[in-house]
């Protein structure tokens, strides 16, 4: 039996943006926790879709092939597979995101806020 998780808890254990927290895994996906500030870069994942849900704040994903998706407190928001996208947040956000476990951080781009060993929290 799964414990309870409390999502503002989890949120309070960490001030980092752009660096993903796994909170669960159920049938090989993941639940992370993220904050986030400014734009974090283009990059796609070639086989996931990513799904986020804001939490807190506002978050803007942009894409090259179509118009952005602006997103506010309790919206949820579905990156299909193979699309680029670039997430920005002017003023910040908390979010919520699920994916397969084996989901790279920036797809195949690697920079400076790549995570690529994700802490359990």
């Amino acid at each position: 039996m799964s414990d309870i998780i409390n999502l503002a808890n989890k949120l309070s254990l960490f001030d980092e943006t752009w660096t993903p927290k796994i909170i669960a895994e159920l049938n090989g996906q993941q639940v992370k926790l993220a904050k986030l500030k400014g734009d974090l870069a283009w990059h796609t994942h070639e086989h996931e879709d990513e799904l986020f849900l804001i939490l807190e704040g506002q978050l803007t994903i942009e894409f090259r092939d179509r118009d952005a998706v602006h997103l506010e407190k309790g919206d949820m928001y579905i990156v299909p597979k193979g699309i680029e996208h670039n997430p920005v947040t002017k003023d910040g956000a908390s979010v919520l995101l699920f994916e397969p476990a084996a989901t790279k951080h920036t797809g195949h781009l690697i920079i400076d806020r790549t995570v690529t060993n994700q802490e359990r929290i």
